[in-house]
């Protein structure tokens, strides 16, 4: 069996202990993955204020996929790390596909949120004008392509049929009526080359509801960049928790490699007290082997996360326990 050549962002705060465990998981499950390390995020700049250099993202070219823990750490400016190392990664390696599932099987939920991830408000375009003074402008745009909007839609319509063929586009088109004109119309024509899915439409707000009050509904979302953020947030918060939620940057045409990181943060107040639920980094690692073509493994490793969710120990503890069940 060939090595699959992965790179591993630990990061800060609980990033390098959740990531330890996944790959403990992920070599239990008989994968064997060529590792390369790398020293990046929060810790990393306040040490000498490196952030992502072009020569570590040429490298990641070559790789087949990135496995990242969290990065940022309270004593960083926000936005430093973010848009330096994540949102760079997102739109240099071209990860235009933000998927996150979310299963709690006792409360019958089983959706997936496919966030387009390189455009949107997040792309920054904007700027100030008179910064510092009591006449200051902020502006932050939302930029929109058709061409970014329809090939997260044709990726979320693919998913769905291979689901329970049912999309539901989630926006806010009453009031984003540019951008959300954009989003509809590229919604509506992909869906008449898919006449046996089923499609709904929610505001996102609306939508908001629905999570909390009957998340059963959904089969697979689409929607922009900052609705998927703050909604698999949410996601998360009512599948059972953020330690639970897994996620995949992709590429879906595989011109460079996908990266597999947890939702959750740094959480940097728990970091090395074996509090940290490892469980979404074990979730993260099992998108990454499916994705690498390693489909019976992954199956094995969300069995085992599965039988193992009313587990309680430390993070290793945790580990242990599903790299045995694998």
């Amino acid at each position: 069996m060939a090595k699959h050549r992965v790179g591993i962002v630990g990061g800060d705060g609980i990033g390098p202990e959740v990531v330890a465990e996944g790959l403990k998981v992920v070599a239990a499950a008989g994968v064997d993955l060529e590792t390369v390390d790398y020293d990046l995020g929060g810790a990393r700049y306040l040490k000498d204020g490196t952030v992502l250099p072009d020569s570590v993202l040429e490298e990641w070219r070559g790789l087949e996929a990135i496995y990242l823990g969290a990065v940022g750490t309270p004593a960083v400016p926000p936005g430093v790390i973010e848009r330096g190392l994540l949102l760079r990664m997102r739109f240099e390696l071209d990860l235009y596909v933000n998927q996150r599932p979310f299963v709690a099987p006792d409360e019958g939920i089983d959706f997936v949120v496919i966030r387009e991830n390189t455009e949107g408000t997040y792309a920054g375009e904007g700027g100030f004008l008179r910064k510092g003074t009591p006449h200051e402008i902020a502006t932050q745009g939302s930029v929109n392509s058709r061409f970014g909007v329809e090939r997260a839609i044709r990726y979320a319509f693919e998913l769905a049929a291979a689901r329970r063929n049912h999309l539901t586009l989630v926006h806010k088109t009453n009031v984003l009526t540019f951008s959300g004109d954009l989003w509809e119309r590229a919604f509506d024509e992909v869906a008449a080359e898919h006449p046996s899915t089923g499609t709904a439409y929610n505001h996102v707000d609306a939508a908001c509801i629905y999570f909390v009050e009957s998340p059963q509904r959904y089969d697979v979302i689409v929607t922009d960049n900052l609705f998927g953020d703050i909604l698999t947030d949410l996601g998360g918060a009512v599948s059972g928790g953020i330690g639970f939620a897994s996620s995949a940057n992709l590429n879906p045409a595989r011109t460079g490699p996908s990266m597999f990181e947890p939702v959750h943060g740094s959480a940097p107040d728990i970091a090395g007290t074996g509090r940290a639920n490892p469980t979404a980094a074990v979730l993260s690692a099992a998108m990454m082997l499916d994705f690498l073509g390693e489909a019976e493994a992954a199956a094995r490793v969300h069995a085992a996360c599965a039988a193992a969710a009313n587990f309680s120990g430390t993070t290793s503890e945790i580990g242990d326990q599903i790299a045995a069940g694998v």
